[in-house]
This record gives C-alpha cells, structure tokens and sequence, in this order.
C-alpha cells in the first residue's frame, strides 16, 4: 500500500469520528465516497478542513454560516453538494 492509499484510509477513519454526530455521518460518507478521486492538492484541501472546529464545519457546509475566502474552495463545495442518500 503506498503512503498516499495510508493517507486516505486515515482521511476516512478522522472523517467518521470528527466529535460530532451529523458531522460524522456526512463527513465519514463523503471520504468514503469521493477520497479516492482527490489528488494530493484536493487531500491537502480536505484535510485542511477536517481541523476546522466541527460546529463551525458543519455551518459552512449546510449554509447556515459563510466559510472564509480561503475555505471556499472545489472540495467545500464538493461536500456541500454530496448526499447522504440518492
């Protein structure tokens, strides 16, 4: 397994268990979902968000708070459009 397949599962294990329970179910099935298609940049992006306080995160991504400039990126919009169920 190389060092960016290790970084990945670690991505999908900190998403599921972020501290808060919405959270962690949109987060954990978003990884599970889409860590595969991000590159080295994209999981530099995501990871970057996962150290964002979890209430603050989860108001970015449902709307209820605008995140700053240097978070509005292609991966925060990725997450506010996944769905937890088709």
């Amino acid at each position: 397994m190389s060092g960016l397949d290790d970084r990945r599962k670690k991505l999908i294990y900190r998403s599921a268990y972020t501290g808060t329970k919405e959270t962690d179910l949109l987060l954990g099935a978003f990884a599970r979902t889409h860590i595969a298609e991000l590159d080295e940049e994209g999981l530099d992006t995501y990871e970057a968000l996962l150290e964002i306080p979890d209430p603050r995160l989860y108001k970015w991504i449902t709307g209820q708070e605008e995140a700053p400039e240097e978070y509005e990126t292609p991966i925060l919009a990725m997450i506010r459009n996944f769905k937890l169920v088709d």
